[in-house]
């Protein structure tokens, strides 16, 4: 909307903002956030007075580089109702031109006498006011005025910069009807102040010139009469002998550079100095700053270089010695752009003008002073006014600031991290506050949404710690018509030059900010952008120096938040990538251990502060109240890592319910690795992932004989702490680490005394690049050398003691203190290979179970043995034997010398048989079958309250 010509007209829009009601997507956000800052200043609509101003200048250097150009605006819109206005930074206007003489008559007069103020603050939405606010070219038409007053214009405006320093001189206004819009005048607009700037930069370049000019008017005279320095030192006005390099050859261009910047540095101040400086191949020279006045009164600095062959500064005469260090250079604030700064002054140019580059016989026959006791010589390096040397100081630590923010930038993947670097780099270089303001979602790693509204304060930096902002960690609301939250709408920095107590400061995020004994008066914000998504805003302000910030900082600013929101861009994925591969991970390990009474279990795990790993760890109930321990790592970080330590965990499972000896379940671990690295790895045009190896450690546990049975792949051993508190790291086969195919495991076998401790661990707890591992299996060793520990107790002394304060890898422990089943529990009955026998095992069965009290469960039991009693002597051989084991449930087992398993089938009705192994699955809560070195075991469990 608002355009010239188009249908829908502003009137109504102004309406429903004056009312209060929401208008966002009717209004342009430049117009928009006018209103809302002359609402928040408290303007009128049918506000007619303005303040006027009588101190201006009618001959600033503004007007004079100006007025021809306003007189051509005036030829060209001669005849016509266009009005040409120029205003300065403050808003004042200077001067007017009218297409039609008459019209000035017909026009109020705070449209037709210089010195009427209209910047927004006091006249609201017009063009100046927005054009100084937005810092560009604005169109304002008809009712997106503020005022009453300006209801029937429209205008065009655009900023009048200074080339040099990149401040905004002023303002260059077209006014006209609204019904008289041309396209072609925005483009006339930036052509005519073009015009302006280049005219004010020759003004510039004028001065210099003059200041040159006299500078080698001075040195010709002193050449030509062979005056002396004065006794201090100070050469009347110029250098008295014009020479080059005493060596006849030009001087390195890193020696140019040099001297030319710390020439500027120099010209910047307004005292007189002097400094050493040391080239290059130990030569010397001293920059000496002189003062130089033009004929028209312009004054400037000249600075000369003495250069000498690199003899110490004692042997030198006192006139060219240090004359004291070099005063610090101004801290002016930085304003001019560093990809268009001039140099601190115009180097002399070269050939008879530039005493550097004279000959032998320089003008007024002046020669090199080839017979100076010191064997120095004297040559200008620059010239030029103050203002200017600082301008360029300015630009040059622009660009050191930002080298310094390449470097220190994004030096962590860490989204607060990042955003206080911001901070540290631009405080005090460019501010002397800044604030960082984050969505909670960009700070969890989530995909950046609308910034608007509440955010957190991520960082609060300044020069002072009791600075007047909200502190870190505490929400902030950004509220409409603040710099922050119009940044963040329009994805531009804004540039606060000036702040007042009242207005949108008062209703800001930071409200103290204009109170108290450090108030701000000027603030640049800036969105955080990256890859099309608001990560938050930046806000620089300036307390204790008084410059205002200009466009230039908001470059700067803008640079530096540019380069600061990539990272924190970066560092937002890979805190979403380390959060899902972590939410991955912690739901494919155990979430919580299975009941068993084999052993006490307690366990540990952290994730690697790089990211998460595939270490994982598990308790698998076996058969026979024994049980399995497992450890495992595999190889990498990342989702990639997790899945596969899923899928081997789910595969160590399955493999653990088939109750395979540790050995086996390890070599058919290997080749499940081997093949999904065959299916999956290295495949460049899929982008797939090879799985590069997994490590790992299990173990078997019975109770009922305090047998451990292990086997490791590549995996560390585990330590054993007996109930004396003696600790030992038993021996055990190294097997090789899974997925390389084709080697053996090869399991060994340890007997534990009843309260004996079992530490599984992953290679992250003891291998750390800062520590020997031997060291760290021994802080390990004496961490768990003390008798009587809970199985809790102990990691927490493991992780205390060993784990590295910032692992770079995943650390799994588990500790787990054995118990032993008591033989009273446990009944068992060789049984010959005969069919008639099978009565007399039930009954003994009854009586055991009678004396256990387990009456309830007898008859199952008695039918339970009946069946799996008869298939051992039917189909087995010998030896059998007959175990009933009293646990968390009733256990019973028949085991024999044959390897054949049974098989659940569903008997036709014809069958004579076949039925049995139904009845054992019916009347039991679990059954199956176990291999072992001299047969198989058949096993079922009843609940203890069966029936």
């Amino acid at each position: 909307m608002g355009v010239a010509g188009e249908p829908i007209s502003p009137v109504r829009s102004r309406e429903r903002f004056l009312l209060g009601e929401p208008v966002e997507a009717g209004v342009r956000s430049p117009i928009l956030h006018s209103w809302e800052r002359c609402r928040l200043l408290g303007l009128s609509p049918d506000q007619t007075e303005l303040p006027y101003r009588d101190d201006f200048d009618p001959d600033s250097r503004l007007v004079r580089a100006a007025g021809p150009v306003l007189d051509r605006l005036a030829a060209r819109f001669a005849g016509s109702r266009m009005n040409v206005s120029l205003a300065d930074a403050g808003g004042t206007v200077l001067q007017r031109r009218f297409g039609e003489p008459e019209l000035a008559r017909s026009l109020p007069p705070i449209q037709t006498v210089p010195g009427f103020v209209f910047a927004e603050r006091f006249a609201g939405t017009n063009g100046i006011g927005l054009a100084l606010a937005e810092r560009r070219l604005v169109q304002v038409y008809g009712a997106e005025h503020f005022a009453e007053r300006s209801q029937s214009n429209a205008c065009c405006a655009v900023p009048v910069r200074n080339q040099l320093n990149g401040l905004v001189e002023g303002v260059l206004c077209f006014g006209y009807p609204r019904g008289d819009e041309d396209p072609a005048l925005t483009a006339l607009i930036r052509l005519a102040a073009g015009s302006i700037e280049r005219r004010l930069m020759e003004q510039t370049s004028q001065r210099e010139r003059a200041l040159l000019r006299s500078y080698l008017d001075a040195r010709a005279r002193a050449g030509a009469d062979g005056r002396p320095a004065g006794a201090d030192g100070a050469l009347p006005y110029a250098v008295p002998h014009p020479a080059s390099d005493p060596s006849g050859a030009l001087l390195d261009p890193r020696d140019e550079s040099v001297l030319k910047d710390r020439a500027a540095e120099l010209i910047s101040s307004t005292q007189r100095a002097a400094v050493e400086v040391t080239l290059l191949h130990g030569r010397r020279a001293t920059l000496l700053s002189r003062p130089v006045t033009s004929g028209t009164g312009i004054e400037g600095i000249a600075v000369e270089a003495v250069l000498t062959d690199g003899e110490p500064a004692a042997r030198r005469p006192a006139a060219l010695s240090a004359a004291g260090a070099a005063p610090a250079a101004a801290t002016a604030s930085p304003h001019a752009p560093p990809a268009t700064a001039p140099p601190a002054g115009p180097q002399a140019p070269p050939g008879p003008s530039d005493p550097s580059a004279a000959p032998a016989a320089g003008r007024n026959g002046a020669g090199p002073d080839r017979d100076r006791p010191d064997g120095a010589s004297r040559r200008l390096v620059l010239v030029g006014e103050p203002e200017v040397g600082r301008y360029a100081l300015a630009a040059r630590r622009r660009l050191e600031l930002l080298a310094e923010a390449s470097a220190r930038i994004g030096t962590t993947l860490d989204v607060h991290r990042t955003a206080r670097e911001l901070a540290e780099v631009a405080v005090p270089g460019l501010a002397d506050y800044v604030t960082v303001d984050v969505p909670e979602a960009v700070l969890r790693g989530e995909e950046p949404t609308d910034a608007a509204g509440t955010v957190r304060r991520t960082v609060v930096h300044g020069i002072r710690d009791d600075h007047p902002f909200r502190p870190e960690g505490s929400p902030v609301e950004l509220r409409p018509g603040t710099p922050h939250l119009r940044c963040l709408a329009d994805g531009k920095a804004v540039v606060e030059p000036y702040l007042a107590a009242g207005g949108w400061l008062a209703r800001g995020p930071d409200p103290a900010a204009a109170l108290g004994g450090h108030p701000v008066h000027s603030l640049i914000a800036v969105p955080l952008r990256a890859r099309g998504g608001n990560l938050g805003v930046a806000a620089f302000y300036r307390s204790e120096d008084p410059a205002p910030f200009a466009d230039d900082d908001a470059w700067l600013a803008r640079e530096l938040c540019a380069r600061a929101a990539l990272c924190m861009d970066n560092a937002r994925q890979y805190t979403r990538e380390h959060t899902l591969a972590l939410a991955l991970q912690r739901s494919l390990l155990p979430h919580r251990l299975p009941e068993q009474g084999a052993v006490e279990v307690a366990h540990r795990y952290l994730p690697a502060e790089s990211g998460v790993g595939g270490d994982w760890f598990d308790v698998i109930p076996l058969s026979g109240t024994r049980v399995a321990l497992l450890v495992g790592d595999v190889v990498g970080h990342g989702l990639h890592a997790a899945a596969t330590m899923g899928r081997l965990r789910t595969a160590a499972r399955n493999f653990a319910e088939l109750e395979l000896a540790p050995d086996e379940l390890l070599t058919h671990l290997d080749n499940l690795l081997v093949r999904l690295d065959r299916e999956e790895g290295g495949d460049s045009d899929t982008g797939s992932t090879a799985i590069v190896g997994a490590t790992c450690l299990y173990v078997i546990y019975d109770p009922t004989t305090r047998e451990c049975a292990m086997a490791r792949a590549g995996h560390l051993p585990p330590a054993v702490v007996r109930p004396d508190g003696s600790v030992d790291f038993p021996e055990l086969p190294a097997g090789p680490p899974l997925g390389l195919g084709g080697l053996p495991f090869e399991t060994a076998a340890i007997d534990l005394p009843e309260g004996s401790t079992l530490v599984l661990y992953t290679d992250g707890l003891v291998e750390d690049r800062h520590r020997d591992i031997d060291a760290a299996l021994e802080d390990l060793r004496r961490a768990l050398a003390h008798p009587g520990r809970t199985p809790e107790d102990t990691c927490r002394s493991v992780i205390d003691a060993v784990a590295p304060d910032h692992p770079d890898d995943d650390i799994a422990l588990l500790a787990a203190r054995i118990h032993t089943l008591p033989a009273e529990r446990i009944a068992a009955w060789d049984v010959p290979a005969d069919p008639a026998r099978v009565g007399e095992i039930r009954a003994v069965a009854t009586r055991t179970l009678a004396e256990w009290g387990l009456e309830e469960p007898a008859f199952a039991v008695e039918l339970l043995l009946s069946e799996l009693v008869t298939n051992a002597v039917r189909y087995g051989g010998e030896p059998i034997q007959v175990r009933l084991i009293r646990d968390r449930t009733l256990i019973c087992e028949v085991s024999d010398g044959g390897s054949t398993a049974p098989h659940l089938r569903r008997a036709a009705a014809t069958d004579e048989g076949g039925r049995g192994l139904f009845l054992v699955a019916q009347l039991s809560q679990a059954w199956g079958t176990r291999y072992t070195p001299r047969g198989k075991v058949i096993w079922a469990e009843c609940a203890l309250d069966a029936a």
